[in-house]
This record gives C-alpha cells, sequence and structure tokens, in this order.
C-alpha cells in the first residue's frame, strides 16, 4: 500500500537528458535508488529504470603504480572495506545533455587544510547512452596511489514503481567480461539490454563493480571513462531526428535575467525533444522529467504553440503525431471518442497504486482536442506551408465534430467526467482530485465544464472556421454561429461576483451552479476572445490584485479562497506555464502593468532555480519568502515551463504575425520590465525576424521577410 507522502522528492536531483534517456542523481553524481528518499534515482531509457546503482568510490593503494590506471584484480576490487565517498562541492548543468560533478578526496593527498586531490566528472547523455570521463586531479606534493571502483546495477522497474516510492527490486544478476581489457557488465529482461563498459578496468560481476588502479603524480590528471548503453525493443517513443527543430534566437536584454531563462530553456526544451517508435519523423516535445517523460496531448501543444516564433517544425510534429492517434471509436475505457485528441501514451498500463490505473493510450482530456485546432491555426498564421496543412484538414473536421458533439452532451458546454472510475478525476490542466473547489473550500463534483475549455473550445471554433474558408471547405459560418452562442452562454452562467466584485468561475459543477473560487482559470480566457473589452479588464485587475499577483507569478487560486494552500498542487501554487499564458493575454488586450508584474514574478524566481523553471514552486508572497519555496515534487525540466520564457519573450516583443495575409503586427505594450530589448534569429515563414524594442516599448527595429507588411500598433493603457 501506498500513500501521496511516499511520492519521491525531485527539487534536489541532479538531471542530465536526452530524450528518451534521463539520469537523475544525488548532487554528487551518484545514484542509488535503495538510499532513503532516493527511489526515483537512476538512468531511465522510455519508462524503464535501466540503471538503479552508479556510485564511485576510492580507496588509497600504497601498491599503486607510477603512470597510468592500471587494470589489477587483486587490489582494485578484493574487499569491500575500506572505500570511501567522494565529497561532492559543485555540480551544474553544461549545456543539452551535460552535467558537471566536482568532488573531494579528503583521505587522500598531502596532510594539510586545502584539498589536494579531486574528482572531476563529466556526465553525457545522448539516447540510449550515458558516458563519464572521471578525472582525477592532484595537487599533492607527491604521487598519489589509490583504486577507484565504480559500482554500477539495474533493476528493470517501470516509471511509475519508481513514482509511488517502492523500494527497487534486487538488481539482475550482470554477466562480466573483460576484452582486449575493457572491463563490460551486461544485463537485460524483456527486451530491454544493457551494457557497461569501462576501458581497463576490472570486473567483479560478484559485486557488480568496475575498478582500476592508478597513481596520479603531483600536478597531473588521470582520466577514466565509463559507458552505459542501453536498448528497448519494447519502447512506445523514440529519439527525435538530430536535425534542429526550430531557429535559436540571441537575446539581449538590460535584465540580463531574461537571456539567461531563455538560454537555459531552450536547452532544456532540446533534450525534451521526442519521437513515437511509430513515427520517428515527427519530432514533438516530452511533457516533463521525470513522471511525464512521453508525448502528453495538451503539454506537448501548449509547448509546441508556445515556441511558434522559433519556426513551424515543432507544431507540425506535435500536430501529427496527435493526429495519427486521434479517437475514431467510443470507447469509456480508455475515453477514446471519434474526433478526440489523446491525453498520454505509455509502453503498458500506468498504475500508480493509489487507485489511478491508465491504459497504455489514453484519451481523459477535455482541452487537447480544441488546443489541437488553436494549434494548427497559429501554425498557419506563423507560416506553415499549406502544402503541410492540407493533410491534417480531416483531423481538422474530426475535432470540430468532436468539439460539437461534446458541447451539445455537456449542455452547450465541453465538460468530463471520469467514466472508468480508474482514470483521472479532473481532465482539464488542473487535474488534480482536488483542483475543482468551491469559495468555501468545498470540492467540486463531476461532470465539471472548466471556465478556460470554453475559452478554447470558442478560439477553436472561429479558428477551424478560419481555416475552412482558407482551403475552401464548407461550414465556416456554422462554426462561427457556435461560437457566438458558446460566449453568450458562458456571459450569462459563469461570472459571479464576491465581496471585490464579478469575475469568471472556474467551472460549473454537475448541477450547473458555479464552481465560484477565485483561480488562475480565468486568466486562460483572456486570448482566446471570448471577453468583450470590459470583461477582459475586470479579469485584468482580478489578475493583478495582490491576492493573485504578490508571489513569484500567477497564483493558481487566490490566497483568499478557501483551500488555498501554498504548496497545493493545484490551489494555491505558481505554475510557469499557467503564468505565462495569463502574460500573453494581458499583453495582448492592453493590460501591461498587469502584464509587467507577472513578468517580474518568472524572473525573480529563475535564478532560484539556476534558470531551470520546474514544473511549479510555492504560491508565498514575495514579500514573506527571499526566493520561491520549491514543490518538493514538480518535474524538472518540463516542456511548458522552459517554452514560458519564449512565451514571455514573444508578449514583450508584441509579435502577433499573419502570414497568410501578407502582415506582421507588433503591438508594443509600454514601458517593458526588462528594459531594452532585442530578440534577433527568430522565425517567421521560414525566414529570419529582428526586432529591437526600446526600454519605453517602442518597436526601434525589425528585419521581416519580404513580402510581410509590418504594422505597428500602439496598445491602450490600462
Amino acid at each position: 500500500m501506498t500513500s501521496p507522502e511516499r511520492q519521491p522528492l525531485l527539487h534536489d536531483l541532479s538531471v542530465t537528458l536526452a530524450a528518451p534517456t534521463v539520469v537523475l542523481s544525488g548532487p554528487d553524481g551518484d545514484l542509488d535508488a535503495a538510499a532513503p528518499g532516493a527511489a526515483v534515482q537512476g538512468l531511465f531509457h522510455a519508462d524503464v529504470r535501466a540503471v538503479s546503482l552508479l556510485r564511485v568510490t576510492l580507496r588509497p593503494d600504497a601498491g599503486a603504480v607510477d603512470g597510468a590506471a592500471v587494470a589489477d584484480s587483486d587490489r582494485a576490487a578484493d574487499s569491500d572495506e575500506g572505500w570511501l565517498p567522494v565529497v561532492a562541492v559543485m555540480n551544474a548543468t553544461d549545456g543539452p545533455g551535460r552535467s558537471r560533478f566536482v568532488g573531494l578526496a579528503q583521505a587522500l593527498g598531502d596532510a594539510v587544510p586545502d584539498p589536494t586531490v579531486r574528482v572531476d566528472r563529466q556526465r553525457i547523455v545522448v539516447p540510449g547512452l550515458l558516458t563519464e570521463r572521471l578525472t582525477v586531479r592532484s595537487t599533492a606534493s607527491t604521487p598519489v596511489h589509490l583504486a577507484v571502483r565504480v559500482e554500477v546495477a539495474g533493476d528493470l522497474v517501470t516509471l511509475e514503481h519508481a513514482k509511488a516510492g517502492l523500494a527497487p527490486r534486487s538488481p539482475l544478476g550482470p554477466t562480466g567480461e573483460l576484452p582486449s581489457g575493457d572491463g563490460v557488465l551486461r544485463w537485460g529482461d524483456k527486451g530491454v539490454a544493457v551494457t557497461v563498459s569501462a576501458p581497463g578496468a576490472v570486473v567483479d560481476v560478484e559485486r557488480s563493480a568496475l575498478a582500476w588502479t592508478l597513481t596520479v603524480k603531483p600536478g597531473e590528471n588521470v582520466d577514466l571513462h565509463l559507458a552505459v548503453e542501453v536498448s528497448d525493443t519494447a519502447a512506445v517513443v523514440t529519439a527525435a531526428s538530430p536535425r534542429p527543430t526550430w531557429q535559436r534566437p540571441e537575446v539581449t536584454a538590460d535584465d540580463r535575467r531574461l537571456p539567461a531563462l531563455v538560454a537555459q530553456s531552450l536547452d532544456d526544451l532540446q533534450s525534451l525533444r521526442m519521437a513515437m517508435a511509430a513515427s520517428p519523423g515527427d519530432t514533438f516535445l516530452a511533457a516533463g522529467v521525470p513522471w511525464f517523460f512521453t508525448l502528453f496531448g495538451r503539454d506537448s501543444l501548449w509547448a509546441a504553440r508556445m515556441l511558434l516564433p522559433l519556426g513551424t517544425d515543432l507544431a507540425l510534429g506535435t500536430l501529427r503525431t496527435l493526429a495519427a492517434q486521434q479517437g475514431t471509436r467510443t470507447d469509456p475505457a480508455t475515453e477514446e471518442e471519434p474526433g478526440k485528441i489523446l491525453h498520454e501514451v505509455r509502453r503498458g498500463v500506468f498504475d500508480d497504486g493509489m487507485g489511478l490505473v491508465l491504459p497504455p493510450v489514453y484519451y481523459g482530456t477535455v482541452d487537447a482536442t480544441p488546443l489541437w485546432i488553436c494549434l494548427l491555426h497559429d501554425a498557419w498564421r506563423w507560416g506553415l506551408p499549406a502544402a503541410d496543412i492540407e493533410p491534417l484538414l480531416p483531423a481538422l473536421k474530426a475535432a470540430l465534430g468532436w468539439i460539437e458533439t461534446a458541447a451539445q452532451a455537456g449542455d452547450g458546454f465541453l465538460s468530463y467526467i471520469d467514466n472508468s472510475g480508474t482514470g483521472l478525476a479532473n481532465q482539464g490542466w488542473k487535474d488534480s482530485g482536488d483542483a475543482a473547489r468551491f469559495a468555501d473550500g468545498r470540492l467540486a463534483q463531476a461532470p465539471l465544464a472548466l471556465a478556460e475549455v470554453q475559452g478554447y473550445a470558442y478560439e477553436a471554433a472561429l479558428a477551424g472556421a478560419a481555416l475552412l474558408d482558407a482551403f475552401a471547405l464548407p461550414d465556416s459560418a456554422r462554426w462561427r454561429t457556435f461560437a457566438a452562442g458558446l460566449a453568450d452562454r458562458f456571459r450569462n452562467r459563469f461570472w459571479v461576483s464576491d465581496q471585490h466584485g464579478p469575475y469568471p468561475a472556474m467551472a460549473l459543477d454537475g448541477s450547473g451552479r458555479p464552481v465560484d473560487a477565485v483561480t488562475s482559470n480565468m486568466g486562460h480566457l483572456l486570448a482566446t476572445g471570448i471577453l468583450n473589452a470590459d470583461e477582459t479588464a475586470t479579469v485584468a485587475a482580478r489578475l493583478a490584485a495582490p491576492d493573485m499577483s504578490d508571489a513569484y507569478g500567477l497564483r493558481t487560486m487566490s490566497s483568499q479562497s478557501g483551500g488555498f494552500g501554498p504548496l497545493r498542487y493545484h490551489c494555491g501554487t505558481v505554475w510557469p506555464h499557467d503564468t505565462a499564458i495569463a502574460i500573453t493575454g494581458l499583453a495582448r488586450t492592453g493590460h501591461p502593468e498587469a502584464a509587467a508584474r507577472l513578468i517580474e514574478g518568472i524572473l525573480d524566481a529563475a535564478p532560484a532555480f539556476d534558470y531551470r523553471l520546474p514544473e511549479l514552486w510555492g504560491g508565498d508572497a514575495r514579500t514573506d519568502t527571499p526566493a520561491p519555496v520549491p514543490y518538493p515534487a514538480a518535474c524538472r525540466p518540463q516542456a511548458w515551463s522552459a517554452a514560458s520564457a519564449i512565451a514571455l519573450m514573444t508578449a514583450l516583443t508584441g509579435l502577433d504575425p499573419d502570414v497568410p495575409a501578407g502582415r506582421l503586427h507588433l503591438r508594443p505594450t509600454g514601458p517593458l520590465p526588462v528594459g531594452a530589448l532585442t530578440v534577433a534569429g527568430l522565425s517567421v515563414a521560414g525566414e529570419r525576424l529582428d526586432v529591437t524594442v526600446g526600454s519605453d516599448g517602442r518597436i526601434e527595429s525589425v528585419s521581416a521577410p519580404a513580402g510581410l507588411i509590418v504594422e505597428e500598433h500602439t496598445a491602450p493603457r490600462s
């Protein structure tokens, strides 16, 4: 029996990844899933833990000979006595798929206060392969004789086993060999094969270890090399194509935190690129590490949408991948319905041990289908060629059909309920079981119609109508009528009031009552168009109020609402993608002060996480804590968190292209919270775009593709 409290904590892990491979280790670079509180440590490949133990230890060895590493089974691996850990003093990311660690060998070298022997560890991960270089460095006055041992083993458990906080299984018994002086260990099962190789090392099969003896002369270094190769014939996901999926812009700003955030985010996004084994040519972004290291409809769509200023290739790969598995039948067990876009894909049944049991392909999401349409439309406006859009038009029509059917079944709104009893109780982005609450803290009962989903459906209906017109297909007028009716119904049913005035409820419950907690859901409405100008101004004011915005970003729930907690997953924490969506809407609708307040919150948080934004963090007020409080089980990196850096950059520049109409709109939003800003190397219609914005928010220069008319608009001040 497991409990939520046993879910492993992630906030202090070192993460090195290149999808579908990721290494989760301690700050010293070691990983040991059997250690207390370390159940999630390991090398995972496509949802299987290939390595559950990788530990480096040292031992003084007076019998070592001068020179390089020497394999000597009598000295290097003769017992478990005397082996000492490397003491960690530094770890840092070093680019996509790279990490660096520095540790001290305190028992070696000169007997002086200063350390004289250290071990530098360079870790590189590419899909299916981990390589490490261990460099022993000495500034001691005499030669240092030592042995180095690497214990390495794997239990091949699935990801949900680790997520439940369960102890690792007994490692598979390895086989060992010493071909041409290179130590090799192997293990595997059910299509997964793991090979560990270490040139010059001695194999100790009984201890599942590799060891070297060596002497390091004063002022010299000795390098040792280790490689772990994993293959998995049963994997449903694979590495993306090595060719670049987007352009990498150059960002300069008076506030140096923004360029640092963009740089780290792009490194993380590069490492999250993934493809389905059945369609390796179509790249999408895995949702996040470690729990969501696979295709997620909603997450992958939002991340691709935020990255459109860097090119349309990622959007195309994401759209194609999801269209290939679009629902074609009605199946309550998987939540599949005709035209519906899936929620997630796994290698097998996902069972978290707490009642959540999901099939390998699960469709339990109410928002992925309209978001798919919105991404297709936005990619078209950013210049996705017609030849790429036309094959997706049948999927567009099917997705619109699903929206219509869902609205008819939900009294005019898109709603959801878990039909299986073992799926997700909540099927919007706030999908935890306690996410939907009334203002007094009571839980809302399904079926639920979420506010933001109605906004997505409204936007998708108009987007679909525009695409149908552009490609000479019928029914565009019907979808504009649908959108208008949905907006009227929303206006009549969702608006509520409290002592501070009116605002949209987060949802309607199964009885049609507004679920009236003040939440960030209303921020998603701003950019959809479902609100009129007065309603938009009202929402902007509610988002900018201290109860929502005085944290390090936008709170998911007002600090004055019942059920609020600064570390409640969806009821008070800050999610950067949620904040970025609100910022985008605020900037587009002419509320720059409110947008700036939220931007400053994210930029204040970023340095505390070394600019690698996690899935979420605590919703404490900035005046109460000097740094954001980590949510200890947050995934990091997370695709839509990393993509939020690009969304912030886009909001600041005010970019809004309409390539089919031959226009590029720029909407300066007043003084920028980051000062002067230049972004060079964006992509629109497949060509380069450079923009410079002054600190006053005025466009100073634009270098746009030929044939696009640049239109600058002055946004109203809020």
